[in-house]
């Protein structure tokens, strides 16, 4: 059922620092939905996907040569391209660190405009709690949207159970667990978040993550 697939769509994260190195996993089937963008090298513009991208760099997947070192800018908005170096290279994955910060919030801000809006996945990694059958579990949030989020649970939970997940700051979200995968869980919740009320909490969560580093 692709319902029971986690999806891979292009993840934003809170941190400042660039994204490193993906990790290899094996027998873990996605629905891969990633961001496409512009990379432009010297007079040459090609496509890339974007896989992460943090407020000080990001993670694509090129289909040209790139040398380490190179700069290149990569454009996610028409005409506002967003200049940085590569500065390693993985199994044809790019790490490109950007020579400026960039606000990844107004990124995300951005991402979610059109005729259907949606806020595309933001890594946060926090502390939650989940009630299945009124049995409370603690969780980690590993990414959120507005319309769901992927958790790490120790307890087995069945998919299709209905679940409430309840974050620090945030009104409970009642939801259903649309598929697991050794350990982790894939949240569609019933109802979206408002945009307003994620970006606010994301602001939160990206204070608490300075403080704290």
């Amino acid at each position: 059922m692709l319902d029971e697939l986690p999806v891979e769509t292009t993840l934003y994260s809170l941190r400042d620092s660039p994204p490193g190195p993906p990790d290899r996993r094996t027998g873990e089937r996605h629905l891969t939905l990633l961001r496409v963008g512009s990379l432009i090298i010297g007079d040459k513009r090609e496509l890339c996907l974007i896989k992460n991208i943090s407020a000080g760099g990001m993670l694509i997947r090129a289909y040209c040569d790139i040398a380490l070192g190179t700069a290149i800018s990569i454009e996610l908005k028409q005409g506002e391209p967003i200049g940085g170096i590569a500065r390693w290279i993985k199994d044809g994955c790019v790490g490109v660190t950007f020579d400026q910060p960039v606000d990844v919030i107004a990124l995300l801000s951005s991402s979610a405009e059109g005729p259907r809006p949606r806020m595309p996945r933001v890594e946060v990694g926090c502390g939650a709690t989940l009630r299945q059958d009124g049995t409370i579990h603690r969780v980690r949030t590993i990414n959120i949207s507005q319309g769901g989020m992927k958790v790490e649970c120790a307890a087995a939970i069945p998919v299709g159970a209905e679940v409430t997940i309840s974050l620090a700051g945030l009104a409970p979200c009642a939801g259903k667990i649309r598929w697991a995968d050794s350990g982790t869980y894939g949240v569609a919740f019933n109802r979206v978040i408002a945009l307003p009320d994620l970006v606010a909490w994301l602001q939160g969560e990206r204070q608490r993550l300075r403080a704290a580093g």
